[in-house]
């Protein structure tokens, strides 16, 4: 059996691209990581690893805890990891969902080509980035109240329907159309709520951005037909998340659960990992504030959405209907979802996995996707019926300086990641190292001789989001693509990006 020594850490191949860190001690389930070996080589380099083998102490895992091709370590479990956990019997942790609760990127189709933009490259950066907020703190495109933040969590997009930043369509090529009804803005605290009423419609900091792109690939000639790409269309790529209101949620949900459930976090080797018991009124508080601040995100990226379709209005003279900007899908990450699935159970009835599985049964189970995006295949009820004959757009980004790509959610996801793939490159650097390494305006410069046009609201931003500090965007989709979780239907190639 071919092994992977990484330290403290052995896994074994069970297949290519799967490897496995078999249970031993107090681990529930064995942890899989989905890689290749140059990206094994690059998750093994920091905690992830360790985080995934921790989190199979979680109660109620099942099957395995996963980590995708773009793994790498985050707060507690590992940025790019996947856990089905018993709904019933097992818990549900802030920590596997991360602190920017639904951060996902959404895609918006134009009729415009490259050959209409080019030249005009600078004069649309700088429009998107005068009239799209962003950066750190506040300021967003809806200045609301208490009451438009409540109705926000409550309604999510058909809040933004209502209020005429939305069309129909938009909300049929939405992940979940776009609302979570079993929500509970008053399980919200009320300083994310305060938070979040000054940034409704803000792409925020750090990773987010806002990036106008060119198709250069398409690869499943029927099903991008299906999505409405073709070769030199421009698409727009939409990256942001719940802002400081999810942020908010995450942090006095994670301190109230490690107070109320000690008990639980004293079994778990990482604090980080604090959960509470499947049942338990933490729990459903938690999970009806967690789905409101997965609605204000998909609200936020409606906005943006609305006001990138402002702008291209002014730039090209024609309104946004002439120009075809139409929402391709909106996928989610960092999130957790009851969903049902198959289970691997042993002869006494009891979850098992491996070779110690005799027998399978569906179980309904919150599936943790911490940077990790929902892949369901071809049929699969929950996919839009657009795309139900071809399966669910997946949006994985890469870095400014490389493509990303478009995937349909390929026929071996529900079995091997419980209906699941990777959400991006994933980091290979901090962004402390990154801001030694690189200069915000050499960064710039590099990527305008390659024609594509950068606006941030500090050198340090684009610093920490220099290509070089992410993953090979093409080898992660590789991975993906050969395991049957994520099929490429395009790539598109960076034009114009503004970041906060």
């Amino acid at each position: 059996m071919t092994t992977y020594d990484a330290g403290d850490v052995t896994l074994h191949k069970v297949r290519e691209f799967v490897w496995e860190i078999p249970a031993t001690g107090e681990m529930g389930v064995p942890a899989r990581v989905l890689a290749s070996e140059s990206l094994l080589d690059e998750i093994s380099e920091d905690k992830t690893l360790e985080q995934l083998r921790n989190a199979t102490h979680l109660p109620g895992v099942r099957n395995h805890a996963i980590c995708m091709p773009d793994g790498h370590q985050g707060y507690g479990f590992p940025v790019g990891g996947v856990a089905g956990i018993d709904a019933e019997e097992g818990c549900i942790s802030p920590g596997a969902i991360g602190y920017d609760i639904n951060c996902g990127v959404r895609m918006v189709r134009t009729d415009l080509t490259y050959d209409d933009l080019r030249g005009r490259e600078e004069e649309l950066v700088d429009a998107l980035f005068a009239n799209v907020p962003s950066g750190l703190g506040g300021g967003g495109i809806v200045e609301g109240d208490i009451d438009t933040v409540e109705a926000v969590l409550d309604r999510g997009l058909d809040w933004a329907l209502e209020e005429g930043y939305a069309v129909r369509e938009d909300l049929a090529h939405c992940e979940d159309e776009g609302v979570r009804y079993d929500s509970d803005p008053a399980k919200v605290p009320q300083k994310a709520k305060d938070r979040g009423k000054n940034q409704l419609g803000s792409l925020g900091s750090g990773n987010h951005f806002l990036e106008v792109q060119r198709v250069t690939d398409t690869y499943l000639d029927g099903v991008a037909d299906a999505y409405g790409l073709e070769e030199g269309q421009i698409v727009v790529l939409i990256h942001c998340g719940s802002r400081g209101l999810g942020h908010q949620v995450c942090t006095e949900y994670l301190r109230d659960i490690e107070k109320a459930h000690a008990g639980l976090l004293s079994r778990l080797p990482d604090k980080e990992l604090a959960a509470a018991p499947a049942g338990s009124q933490l729990a459903e508080d938690y999970y009806g504030a967690m789905c409101a601040a997965i609605n204000f995100a998909w609200v936020n990226r409606q906005l943006i959405t609305h006001r990138t379709r402002q702008v291209f209005e002014k730039v090209f003279d024609a309104d946004w209907e002439t120009l075809g900007m139409d929402l391709l899908y909106d996928v989610a990450h960092n999130i957790a979802k009851k969903e049902t699935h198959t289970v691997e159970i042993g002869s006494d009835g009891r979850p098992a996995s491996g070779g110690d599985a005799t027998d399978t049964e569906e179980r309904e189970l919150y599936v943790h996707r911490k940077g990790a995006t929902r892949a369901f295949p071809a049929g699969h009820p929950e996919v839009p019926k657009a795309y139900r004959d071809v399966g669910q757009p997946i949006i994985i980004p890469g870095s400014m300086g490389a493509g990303s790509y478009v995937l349909r959610g390929g026929e071996e996801s529900m079995d091997r990641t419980f209906g699941s793939t990777a959400h991006g490159a994933g980091r290979t650097m901090s962004r402390t190292q990154a801001k030694q390494d690189y200069w915000g305006g050499d960064v710039q410069d590099d990527l305008e001789q390659e024609h594509i046009y950068v606006k941030a609201q500090s050198g340090a931003t684009v610093a920490e989001e220099a290509p070089g500090v992410y993953k090979d965007v093409d080898e992660v989709v590789r991975v993906s693509d050969a395991l049957g979780i994520g099929d490429k239907v395009a790539r598109t190639f960076p034009v114009c990006n503004i970041k906060g």
